[in-house]
């Protein structure tokens, strides 16, 4: 074993062993956070009784853990930061925090992790906030188990709920996030997990990140947000298992992927949205087993968009299941169900003898012109759908499913 490791080692246990308990309330020797941070030594625990701390700009600048309980209240006093956090191992547990000051200068936060490692934030309740949990250059942490609830009503005059910039190895999982500006938004943070999330109602984007690489969120529900989910610039991203629900508007989609590539689009279902998955220029995305459903459109493919592969989903009920705007295809889609196919399967294998055409000619005409939309139940477009079908002119001619399946697909 490396010598500075074990030297590492020893030290952490040589501190633990004569690390101390500091206990704050109305009427214990210490009645301040600030005061009981200022007195500990690294790596104490602060335990913070029930009552009401008003305090703000309360600076962590060692290794500790402080602990509420039952969820002592923290008001901020619309003063400006609460917690900042610059140092590593620091772990704040169970805390209610409000009245975080707003700026137009300064993005101030109910919580703060400035350059650090290690850390852990969990059991947080924060309300009345500008941003929630914003986390710059720092890595190693954990946000687990917090429930963020904004009153954001115009999107120049919010913040977001939890964002991380130029971080790295960031776990969140576990929280509920609702109306702030959007939800959970990365920027420049790479090999970080988001899992086990509910972020609804806020003003732009469940999720928003861009320029992040080597990402997974899995298992998340992003519902009635302003425009759904924006995944921008980044690459190697893994998209698993998330509901995307009830985005709706003239601009919303529940996932808009712009710059994408090498990514991973498994397991997700995306139901009642305005556009389930809004495409520009991305490249080598496997889409498969997802569930779109009763969509306006399923999926939206605005251009520059090739050697994606959609595979084994299910497309049910949609106005539009696939939306093109370019005659040149090199996307493969395969074994797929469409519930709009009306083919037939002789040989009873499961799979549609007479290969499907997801494109429709209405779906092209809507996209130049989009207030021929209010003719979509009429019989002329079923006339120019069916001619466009058998003489393909305007929609790819190979944007065909060779092997549609006959049942829906079940997991």
């Amino acid at each position: 074993m490396n010598k500075s490791l074990i030297y590492f080692l020893v030290m952490i246990m040589t501190f633990t062993s004569y690390a101390q308990n500091i206990e704050v309330c109305s009427t214990c020797s210490i009645t301040s956070i600030k005061k009981a941070i200022v007195q500990a030594s690294a790596f104490d625990t602060i335990t913070v009784k029930k009552g009401n701390y008003k305090e703000h700009d309360i600076i962590i600048n060692k290794p500790l853990t402080i602990i509420g309980e039952n969820h002592p209240i923290i008001d901020g006093e619309l003063k400006g930061e609460i917690i900042t956090i610059i140092s590593d191992s620091v772990t704040i547990d169970g805390f209610f925090l409000i009245n975080v000051g707003t700026s137009y200068t300064e993005d101030y936060a109910a919580i703060r992790v400035r350059r650090s490692k290690n850390f852990v934030i969990q059991n947080i309740v924060l309300e009345k906030l500008f941003f929630g949990i914003y986390i710059e250059k720092s890595s190693y942490g954990k946000v687990f188990h917090n429930k963020i609830i904004g009153d954001a009503v115009q999107e120049y005059n919010s913040g977001n709920g939890i964002q991380l910039w130029y971080s790295s190895h960031i776990q969140i999982e576990n929280n509920y996030i609702e109306h702030v500006r959007d939800g959970i938004y990365l920027e420049f943070s790479d090999d970080c997990i988001i899992k086990n999330n509910v972020s609804t109602e806020n003003l732009r984007y469940g999720l928003h990140f861009m320029f992040s690489n080597n990402d997974i969120y899995q298992n998340n529900t992003f519902e009635n947000n302003g425009a759904g989910v924006a995944v921008m610039f980044s690459k190697k991203i893994k998209m698993l298992n998330n509901t995307f629900k009830e985005n709706w508007g003239t601009a919303s989609y529940g996932m808009l992927l712009k710059e994408i590539n090498d990514a991973e689009i498994i397991g997700n279902t995306f139901k009642e949205n305005t556009i389930g998955i809004n495409i520009e220029g991305s490249n080598r995305i496997i889409y498969k087993n997802n569930n779109f459903m009763n969509n306006g459109w399923a999926i939206k493919v605005r251009g520059a968009c090739y050697t994606n592969q959609f595979i084994e989903n299910n497309f049910l009920y949609n106005s539009f299941d696939i939306a093109y705007n370019s005659k040149v295809n090199d996307n493969i889609f395969d074994g797929n169900y469409w519930s709009n196919y009306t083919g037939y399967d002789l040989d009873k294998d499961g799979v549609g003898d007479i290969p499907y055409r997801p494109v429709k000619l209405f779906s092209y005409i809507v996209n130049r012109t989009p207030e021929t939309i209010i003719l979509l139940r009429s019989m002329f477009i079923d006339i120019i759908d069916f001619s466009e079908k058998v003489s393909p002119v305007f929609t790819p001619d190979d944007l065909l499913d060779n092997h549609p399946l006959t049942k829906k697909i079940t997991w």
